[in-house]
C-alpha cells in the first residue's frame, strides 16, 4: 500500500510532466466522484435508442445482446482497472488511454491507432449530443409554439452556446458536482420515457403492437450488426484511463467501486427503457424514442405535454454534462500542447490559450451538428470503428499483455475469444453502419430542418 502511495504521489514521470496532466487529469476524486463520472459518460441518451437496436434483433437476441453488452464491458472495464492499478504499484501510473497503448504495445499503438481513434471517439459523441439537444430544444420550442418557424440549425447553435460556457471548466475533477446531477437527470429522464411507454402502450388507441423484423434477407442481416453497433455505442466509454486519473492516491479498489455505482444505473436505466419502449412500438420504434410519443396521423402526443416537456428539459441538461465530459481528454491535449506547466493555472499566458482552442474546438462540433443532422448514421460507425476496439479488444489484450497468464488458464481463453469475437464484429458493424450512412445520405440534406 505504502508503495502505491508513493506511486501515486510521484505519478508524474518525465514522460507525464505537462499542462494537460497538471491543469486537466488532476488525481483529486474519490470512488463516488469517480461513480459520477463513469455514470454521465455511460449512461446517456443514446439508451434512447436502444428500443429501435431491439426492433432489428427481437425480444431474444435483443435481451441477449444488452446483457452481455454490460457482462462484457463490467469486465473489460475491470481488467483495464486493474491493469492501472497495477502500473500504478510499479511506479508508473498512466493517466490516459493512449500512454498505457504506448507502454505495453509500443508507441506506434499509442501515436498513430489508439490516440487518433479516441479523439475520433470523443468528438464524435459531443457533435452528436449537440445535434441531439438541438433536436430536444426544438422539442421543446414546439411544444410552446406549435406552429413556431425557428429551424433546427437555431437550436442546435442555442445548445452549441450552453456548451461554450460549461466547456471553460477547467478540469476533469471540476465536473464533479455537475456529474453527479447528471446521475439525478438521467434517472429522471429514463423512468419518464419507460413511464409514458407503458401508458402510450396501455392505450386501446395506442400503437399495434408488432415484434416482427421487416425486410428482405441482407436488410435483416445488416440490421443486426447494425443494432449491436448501437448496443455498443451506448455501453461506450473509450476514457477509462482518464477518469481513473482523477482518483486521488492510493488508487486501489476505487474504481471497482465506482463501476459498481455505475452499473447499478446502467441496469436500471438500459433495460427499463429497452424493454418498455420495445414492449410499447414494437418494430415501429424510432431512433430516438421520444419521437415514438408523437401521433403522426393527428400530430398530437400520446401524453400529456408535461410530459414531453420535462423529458426534454432533463434530457437537455444531461447531453451538456455528457459533451463536457467527452471534451476532456481533447482538452487534455490542447493544454499539452498550447500551456506552459511552469506557470499558474490560470495565468494570463494559459488563460487566454485554453480559452481560444475549446471555444474554437466547441463552435467547429456546433456547426458539423448543424450541417449533418443524419450524425447518428456517422455515430454508429464511430461506435465500431472507436468503442469496439477500446472498450472491448483492448482492456483485454492489455490485461494478458501485462500480467501474462498461463495459456492453458481460463481467464487467458476468454480474453483471447473476446479480442477475437468483438474484432470481427466491429468490422462487420462497420460495414453495416457504412451501408446505412450511403442509404441515408440519398434523403438528407445539409442544414436540413428534421
Amino acid at each position: 500500500m505504502g508503495e502505491e502511495e508513493r506511486s501515486g504521489d510521484e505519478r508524474k514521470t518525465s514522460e507525464e510532466v505537462d499542462a494537460g496532466a497538471l491543469f486537466v487529469l488532476k488525481s483529486k476524486g474519490t470512488w463516488w466522484h469517480c461513480g459520477f463520472h463513469l455514470t454521465t459518460s455511460i449512461v446517456a441518451p443514446p439508451l434512447l435508442s436502444l428500443p429501435y437496436a431491439f426492433k432489428f434483433l427481437g425480444w431474444a437476441a435483443g435481451i441477449s445482446c444488452l446483457v452481455g453488452g454490460a457482462a462484457v464491458t463490467f469486465y473489460s472495464y475491470t481488467l483495464l482497472s486493474l491493469t492501472l492499478q497495477h502500473h500504478a504499484s510499479l511506479g508508473h501510473r498512466y493517466l490516459r488511454f493512449r500512454d498505457m497503448a504506448h507502454h505495453i504495445l509500443g508507441p506506434k499503438w499509442g501515436r498513430y491507432y489508439v490516440g487518433p481513434i479516441q479523439m475520433a471517439v470523443c468528438y464524435g459523441v459531443v457533435i452528436a449530443n449537440t445535434l441531439l439537444g438541438g433536436q430536444c430544444l426544438k422539442a421543446i420550442y414546439l411544444i410552446m409554439e406549435p406552429n413556431g418557424e425557428m429551424k433546427l440549425f437555431e437550436f442546435v447553435i442555442l445548445f452549441g452556446g450552453l456548451l461554450l460556457v460549461l466547456a471553460q471548466i477547467p478540469s476533469f475533477h471540476s465536473l464533479r458536482h455537475i456529474n453527479f446531477f447528471s446521475l439525478v437527470l438521467c434517472l429522471l429522464y429514463s423512468a419518464l420515457a419507460a413511464a409514458a411507454s407503458i401508458i402510450i402502450g396501455n392505450k386501446s388507441n395506442g400503437p399495434e403492437k408488432d415484434y416482427a423484423i421487416v425486410g428482405d434477407k441482407e436488410t435483416k442481416v445488416f440490421g443486426i450488426f447494425n443494432a449491436m453497433a448501437i448496443i455498443a455505442t451506448t455501453y461506450g466509454n473509450g476514457i477509462i484511463p482518464e477518469i481513473q486519473a482523477t482518483l486521488a492516491a492510493p488508487v486501489k479498489g476505487k474504481m471497482f467501486k465506482g463501476l459498481c455505482m455505475c452499473y447499478a444505473v446502467v441496469i436500471v436505466t438500459f433495460f427499463t427503457v429497452a424493454i418498455s419502449g420495445y414492449w410499447a412500438f414494437g418494430n415501429k420504434a424510432n431512433g430516438l424514442l421520444f419521437t415514438n410519443f408523437l401521433n403522426p396521423e393527428t400530430n398530437h402526443y400520446l401524453v400529456p405535454t408535461w410530459f414531453i416537456f420535462l423529458i426534454n428539459l432533463f434530457t437537455v441538461l444531461q447531453l451538456s454534462a455528457v459533451a463536457v465530459v467527452y471534451l476532456q481528454p481533447i482538452n487534455d491535449i490542447l493544454e499539452s500542447a498550447l500551456s506552459d506547466p511552469t506557470k499558474k493555472e490560470f495565468s494570463i499566458r494559459n488563460v487566454i490559450p485554453r480559452l481560444a482552442a475549446r471555444s474554437l474546438f466547441v463552435v467547429v462540433a456546433t456547426i458539423f451538428a448543424a450541417m449533418l443532422p443524419f450524425f447518428g448514421d456517422v455515430n454508429s460507425l464511430l461506435g465500431a470503428f472507436g468503442f469496439m476496439p477500446l472498450d472491448f479488444v483492448l482492456p483485454v489484450v492489455f490485461f494478458n499483455f501485462t500480467f501474462k497468464p498461463s495459456k492453458k488458464s481460463f481467464i487467458f481463453w476468454i480474453n483471447t475469444i473476446i479480442a477475437v469475437l468483438f474484432s470481427c464484429l466491429g468490422v462487420i458493424a462497420m460495414v453495416a453502419a457504412v451501408r446505412q450512412i450511403v442509404l441515408d445520405a440519398k434523403t438528407y440534406k445539409l442544414f436540413a430542418d428534421v
